[in-house]
């Protein structure tokens, strides 16, 4: 199965060019976005915006359906 790498730049806090707040928050998206591509997602740059929302609680688990739905 072939995946296509995500863009993460640590030294500017982005994943495929959006802007993260600290560095836990940028590892902890792209873990997640790893796992995910490795299992055969591939995200777009609206999918990290909303998780770069989700992580810090800005967005509740229970929005998340509706959200990802509207990216569709």
């Amino acid at each position: 199965m072939a995946f296509t790498p995500i863009n993460v730049d640590t030294a500017n806090l982005t994943i495929m060019g959006i802007e993260f707040p600290d560095r836990a928050t940028l590892d902890a998206a792209a873990n997640g976005l790893g796992s995910a591509v490795f299992e055969g997602f591939t995200p777009t740059a609206a999918m990290v915006r909303l998780l770069r929302s989700y992580l810090p609680g800005e967005v509740a688990l229970t929005q998340l359906p509706g959200l990802v739905q509207d990216l569709a």
